[in-house]
């Protein structure tokens, strides 16, 4: 297919949408299933998780499961489906609730009531971290709801902020592993994180990891989260000692890269050259922007670091420092300090979306532009600076309908990136 049939939109939505289907749970359990629990000797098959996919990753076990299941799964509000044994909770997210608290509470008795004839399968992707909130003792849910919301605009990446929750809660860093033992444990794990660290996603509930006070009270300190001195008295206290647990294994069935590598394969389709450029892209979102703004200008004048018609992937999670007011998360923070950068280049377009289809808190997944961006922008009296310094990136991309809409994917490995050079 050429590429010149397409218009800018139509192939960066199609990688989106490539993109996507590849982070799906369908069809990922399929050769990754253990041995049943001996059903002769009582043994049960008990499914807990929580994260923005955990329930589509409940369905799509149960599909392949064909054995006896229940459970329990905690997912975002809105980012549910059917199931036809383990039932599904839904929380907030990314500041923890109430019904987040109940949820973590029910499942860490599930895990405990687990025996040694029990199968526990634990289905974990990004948003567990808030969704499976349990404070340490001596903490509450408005502690760790001041705490989360300090961490999510600090600007601190992913890996910072799953640290100082682990070190604050009951149930994370390995602590529901604990609970699950003497009983087999499975887990699986959709990433949402540079790296792909199983300790990192959901803040890893199920991966054993020793606790570092220190480091973790000198990580706050770094990023301007304060240390209170009953903070501080409690991440010492809630130590482990991270020794692995025996009887328990871990399974990735999908990553930021499978996303990408399924882009490539796409943007080949179209005729267009890919360059996967990291599936761990981190930093300032605004300061990203600039960077890949000039790998797309040298692609342009210089074909390289590949030549016209390409397309630059990459994946990741940017961090978005709150100083404004506006609305939007950190795909439309990156797209619109982007747009700035490129200074309406000529053929070059690009989209930004997170694979979860929700952008910070709001009802878009990211958005999209192409070169006539900016002059369209001018022509209705937007100015797009203004918009950044503001944090608003939602609202300058609804104002010129640019926004990405698809409601809830029930998926999540993190942000997508394409720009494409003609």
């Amino acid at each position: 297919m050429s590429p010149t049939t397409l218009s800018d939109r139509d192939i960066l939505l199609g990688l989106f949408d490539a993109a996507l289907a590849a982070a799906l749970p369908e069809g990922k359990f399929r050769d990754r299933l253990p041995a049943p629990p001996d059903e002769s000797k009582g043994g049960r098959t008990i499914v807990i998780g929580a994260g923005k996919a955990s329930a589509r990753m409940a369905r799509a076990f149960e599909e392949e499961w064909g054995h006896p299941c229940e459970g329990l799964i905690v997912t975002r509000y809105g980012h549910g489906c059917e199931t036809q044994h383990i039932e599904i909770v839904e929380a907030a997210h990314p500041v923890p609730d109430q019904a987040g608290l109940d949820a973590a509470r029910r499942i860490l008795e599930l895990a405990r009531s687990a025996g040694p004839n029990d199968l526990v399968v634990c289905l974990m992707s990004g948003g567990a971290s808030s969704l499976l909130t349990l404070p340490a003792e001596g903490l509450t849910l408005a502690d760790k709801q001041a705490l989360n919301a300090a961490l999510l605009k600090s600007g601190a990446p992913i890996g910072v902020m799953n640290r100082v929750r682990k070190s604050v809660s009951a149930i994370k860093g390995g602590r529901l592993a604990a609970a699950i033992a003497p009983a087999r444990a499975v887990t699986y794990l959709i990433s949402d994180v540079p790296g792909d660290d199983p300790a990192a996603i959901g803040s890893g509930p199920t991966v054993p990891e020793a606790s570092d006070p220190e480091a973790v009270l000198g990580l706050m300190r770094t990023w301007g989260i304060e240390v209170t001195q009953k903070l501080e008295k409690i991440i010492r206290a809630n130590t482990v000692s991270g020794d692995p647990i025996p009887g328990q294994e871990v399974h990735m069935i999908a990553t930021p890269m499978m996303a990408l590598k399924a882009a490539e394969a796409k943007a080949r389709g179209f005729g267009i050259t890919p360059l996967i450029l990291g599936d761990a892209i981190e930093g300032e979102a605004r300061e990203a922007a600039i960077v890949f703004a000039g790998i797309a200008n040298c692609a342009k004048e210089h074909g390289l670091p590949a030549a016209a018609p390409c397309v630059l992937l990459s994946g990741g999670e940017t961090t978005v420092t709150v100083r404004g007011k506006g609305r939007g998360g950190r795909s439309v923070e990156f797209l619109l300090a982007l747009a700035i950068a490129l200074k309406g280049r000529q053929g070059i377009s690009a989209v930004s979306c997170d694979t979860d289809g929700v952008d910070g808190t709001e009802d878009n997944a990211g958005a999209w532009f192409d070169s006539s961006i900016l002059e369209e922008a001018a022509a209705r009296g937007v100015k797009p600076d203004a918009y950044l310094a503001n944090n608003d990136g939602y609202s300058f991309f609804a104002a010129l309908d640019r926004l990405v809409v698809t409601g809830p994917t029930l998926t999540n490995v993190n942000d997508f990136r394409a720009i494409l050079v003609r």
